[in-house]
């Protein structure tokens, strides 16, 4: 009996252990993360937060939310490197489109799904003016897409086709000559998704996480404000601006309206691309000594630390940019549109729009503003004198009583020698000897 009892208490206790592990068991944890808009190294900084984030929290997945039409190459391949170096779970959930870069990215996750109205594809590598690049650029990212079809398992005809419209596959172009675009359907059948689903409630109940912890994680408004800084589109208007604001505060005394223009501009373009992480700490020193130039400027005229102040800032923005090239073109564009800009402004609207009268003097001391330079002694022709000093040729003479500084208009005329006035050019005044010499007392 007293056997019994013992065993019965050592099941009771075991049975009590066991029971706190069913009551904590963990719940799982998946990520929703969004990829939207242009893809640019600002976006990479946020997925790079989300990825770390969801790592620390042990999260069971992470799920993509794409919606891009692509964007820089740059970009897209450190979002694929980090996509496929974390040890969670990756899914690329397509809720419209997933074009260029978009399609790429999303070939690097574990699994893709796609809403029944979306798409994948049109990868071409185009350049900054929309152009097709060289054939170097192509052929790299010929092999980028390949490699990421690749990555997944997947048959990489179709990436290529993404990304060369030379690749034949009639069955799955909507135009001969085009880039490969897949719909929803066709994906499928490629095996480039893994299922369709109607919406993400249904995507988690096709993973098997209908029942977990889903977290997401959107953009910061700083990060928000990169992404938007760090556009390729808006770099250039933002340092349009800010050169803009730099030339015409040269032609303005003291510290005004366009200094302060320029420099917001240029630091908000600082800002963006140091919380993108483009900016290092060394390109921001050089703009803040750059400032510093042209304030020395205000208070010790001469030009020198004008100059040395643009030059320092101009390279400390292109050493602030990913690409070094593309950053210099920027900026020589924005150059060019800011002396444009201003040169029309000063010339064209300068006396009608009000407050830049109030930045930039645009009066002047002319004739037909009643202004006279020098008066005019033209009543002085034929009018006698003597000379007060000896003329060599220039001297003194006087007229009437009127000391008056004149010229010979031969060479070396003597003290109190008799003159005549032949010629008066504004305040030079030519005298000529009439007499070899007379003296005055």
């Amino acid at each position: 009996m007293r056997r019994m009892i013992t065993v019965s208490s050592i099941l009771f206790a075991f049975l009590l252990m066991l029971l706190p592990s069913y009551g904590s068991a963990k719940q799982e944890i998946v990520y929703v993360v969004p990829i939207e808009d242009t893809v640019e190294k600002g976006l990479y900084e946020f997925l790079k937060r989300a990825v770390k984030t969801a790592e620390e929290e042990g999260a069971e997945a992470i799920i993509f939310e794409v919606h891009t039409p692509g964007g820089a190459v740059d970009a897209a391949g450190e979002i694929a490197k980090l996509l496929s170096n974390t040890k969670l779970k990756t899914i690329a959930y397509i809720n419209h489109d997933a074009l260029s870069a978009g399609a790429y990215i999303s070939l690097y996750a574990d699994e893709i799904y796609m809403v029944p109205n979306a798409s994948i594809g049109a990868a071409a590598i185009i350049d900054q003016e929309g152009n097709t690049a060289g054939k170097k650029a192509e052929s790299m990212w010929l092999t980028a897409m390949e490699n990421a079809a690749k990555h997944s398992g997947r048959d990489p005809i179709y990436a290529l086709a993404m990304a060369d419209e030379s690749i034949d596959l009639p069955q799955y172009r909507a135009e001969k000559g085009k880039l490969l675009t897949l719909s929803a359907d066709q994906a499928l059948e490629v095996g480039y998704t893994e299922g369709i689903v109607n919406n993400m409630n249904d995507l988690l109940k096709k993973l098997g996480y209908e029942k977990a912890d889903v977290r997401s994680l959107d953009e910061t408004f700083a990060e928000k404000l990169a992404r938007f800084i760090t556009n390729p589109i808006v770099i250039p208007i933002l340092l349009s601006i800010g050169s803009l604001g730099l030339v015409l505060e040269l032609y303005s005394p003291g510290f005004g309206i366009p200094g302060f223009m320029g420099i917001s501009s240029l630091l908000l373009f600082f800002y963006g691309h140091l919380i993108a992480g483009l900016a290092g700490y060394e390109s921001i020193i050089l703009f803040v000594i750059g400032i510093g130039f042209i304030i020395a400027e205000l208070f010790i005229p001469g030009g020198i630390l004008g100059i040395l102040g643009l030059v320092s800032i101009f390279t400390s923005i292109i050493l602030a940019g990913g690409n070094i090239t593309q950053m210099a073109v920027s900026l020589l564009i924005a150059i060019g549109v800011a002396i444009l800009v201003s040169t029309i402004m000063l010339k064209v609207f300068g006396k009608r729009m009000k407050f830049l009268q109030r930045i930039i003097l645009t009066d002047s001391t002319n004739t037909e503003s009643g202004y006279v330079s020098n008066r005019s002694r033209l009543e002085l022709i034929g009018v006698e004198g003597h000379t007060l000093t000896d003329l060599r040729p220039s001297g003194t003479v006087i007229i009437d009583g009127e000391r008056i500084d004149v010229v010979s208009e031969g060479g070396f005329i003597q003290k109190n020698t008799k003159v005549k006035v032949v010629k008066a050019e504004g305040s030079r005044i030519v005298v000529r000897e009439i007499a070899d010499l007379n003296k005055h007392p």
